[in-house]
């Protein structure tokens, strides 16, 4: 396979990117990019599994693996996305470009080169060479059945969190919440490390692309575009309350929470 396909992959996304663009122009709401991100990346796996030049195990669970991953996250943010109002981040972006849609236009096809990166160890994967099932093949299973589970665990306890109205203005301390801060993120950047195990016997230096993927879900989510957007948004929302939360639960791992103030 040669490494020009990368360029197909970023050149699809950035048409669906724009597309996407004039969606949001629309209707006033950006976070169909996030959706939109999701389906190009879970649409890339299958792409460099049809045309990887590795062996048919390794392509088959980049194909399913990588597809269902992308298609899972991609419906469960369009169902906010078609049944909620603008997600604060977007909403204070909008507010703070004024609406610039230059600005958007330019985040939107960010968005497609971030996918055209993320992209990379799908093509690790694609092109392993081995026949048969390995104990990395099976331990990249296991960490990708328990990352999409836990970060399907995290959603569900949410979205239910968040439908009752008696929870508005709430901070969310149930199931894995009450472990970590972003229990979702959690289990989104172990994901990647699936990858990592399934591109175990690709040559160098094809292999060491599929350490991109924990790198840069690592970054992305505590120094970019993450975690500090989504805690910045909740504290204008929540307040001191989002405050006690940040004191007393880790804000990635999970792990037991600090106590509160007035306990033990």
């Amino acid at each position: 396979m040669t490494p020009w396909y990368i360029l197909y992959v970023w050149a699809a996304a950035a048409v669906a990117m724009f597309v996407g663009w004039l969606i949001q122009r629309r209707t006033r709401n950006a976070g169909i990019v996030d959706a939109i991100w999701s389906a190009c990346m879970g649409a890339a796996a299958l792409f460099y599994a049809g045309v990887g030049s590795g062996g048919l195990i390794p392509r088959l669970a980049v194909a399913m693996l990588g597809g269902i991953w992308g298609f899972r996250l991609c419906m469960h943010i369009l169902s906010r996305v078609l049944n909620e109002p603008e997600d604060g981040r977007y909403r204070y972006l909008r507010e703070f470009w004024r609406d610039d849609q230059r600005k958007f236009f330019g985040f939107f096809q960010a968005q497609a080169l971030l996918t055209a990166l993320f992209s990379l160890p799908f093509y690790a994967v694609a092109e392993n060479p081995r026949e048969s099932v390995s104990i990395w093949c099976v331990c990249g299973l296991t960490i990708w059945l328990v990352s999409v589970t836990g970060e399907s665990i995290a959603d569900a306890q949410l979205s239910r969190f968040r439908t009752n109205p008696k929870n508005h203005g709430k901070t969310c301390r149930e199931g894995l919440w009450r472990y970590s801060r972003h229990p979702n993120y959690f289990f989104e950047w172990l994901h990647w490390f699936a990858y990592v195990f399934l591109s175990v016997g690709t040559p160098f230096p094809a292999w060491l692309l599929s350490l991109l993927g924990p790198t840069l879900m690592l970054a992305s989510l505590c120094w970019i575009s993450g975690i500090p957007f989504t805690e910045a948004q909740a504290l204008r929302s929540r307040g001191e309350d989002y405050r006690e939360y940040q004191r007393t639960t880790s804000m990635l791992i999970p792990w037991f929470p600090k106590k509160g103030r007035g306990e033990g």
